[in-house]
């Protein structure tokens, strides 16, 4: 019974650890709500991810078979989003004086993040990127270049752009200096969408018996049928001798009593 009871924790311990493959860092240094959306994209599309608690943020571990698929699947949903800086960030105060056309080179990029972080926050938005230009003067006396911004938009296939498309223009044009007259004229106010298509796993299917599954997966699945037989085996042979002890015993029975 020892040795049966030892053979058994032995297969059980073989199948965990079977069943535990390699695991690779997909992304680190995310939020918990990035790592949760990254996760539950990867859940839809069937790849199991783990979330690792580390100093310096959150790390998204996958096997290591399906690392290119969770990253083909996390470009076409546009995760983990991209980090943009603020207007506070922009211009912290660090005590260093800046030129003019310093303080507005960083004007400029700090107004495109603005208005990309907001964009962003559209349903159905994956990707949003800003150009923008400010009014300016190119020299003494010559007239003032108007203001202009061009905006892309990566987008869910299921995102309707034509209804969404009025609402952007005006909300990029009141945004902009100098940019309020220029809501419906597409020379100074540009923009672009674009579809993102979704990634479809190409992969080879591999036979186990009537079912198709992942290659990478025939060896744990062999695993653990020779597991079984191991156990049934073991367990016949158990059963073989509990069946053999009892009827021994009951033959040594009926010659005790008469002796």
């Amino acid at each position: 019974m020892r040795r049966c009871r030892f053979i058994l924790l032995w297969l059980t311990l073989l199948s965990v650890l079977s069943g535990c493959g390699e695991s690779v860092e997909l992304h680190r240094k995310l939020s918990e709500q990035e790592a949760n959306e990254v996760i539950a994209e990867l859940a839809d599309k069937h790849i199991r991810a783990q979330k690792q608690l580390e100093k310096d943020g959150v790390a998204v571990r996958v096997r290591t078979d399906d690392i290119a698929a969770a990253v083909h699947t996390l470009a076409a949903a546009g995760l983990p989003k991209t980090a943009r800086s603020t207007l506070g960030d922009v211009f912290r105060k660090e005590g260093v004086i800046s030129t003019p056309l310093e303080e507005r080179a960083r004007y400029i990029y700090a107004l495109s993040q603005e208005l990309e972080a907001t964009l962003s926050n559209i349903d159905g938005v994956l990707v949003a990127r800003v150009h923008v230009v400010l009014p300016e003067r190119v020299a003494p006396g010559e007239p003032v270049q108007p203001a202009s911004a061009s905006v892309f938009i990566k987008h869910d296939p299921r995102l309707e752009p034509d209804s969404l498309l009025p609402r952007i223009r005006r909300m990029v044009a009141s945004s902009i200096p100098g940019m309020t007259t220029a809501v419906a004229n597409p020379q100074k106010l540009t923009v672009i969408f674009v579809p993102a298509t979704a990634y479809k796993e190409k992969q080879q299917l591999a036979y186990f018996g009537p079912f198709l599954i992942k290659p990478g997966d025939l060896a744990f699945w062999h695993t653990m049928l020779t597991l079984f037989f191991i156990v049934l085996v073991a367990g016949c042979a158990a059963a073989g001798f509990w069946l053999k002890k009892t009827r021994d015993a009951q033959h040594a029975e009926p010659h005790a009593n008469d002796a």
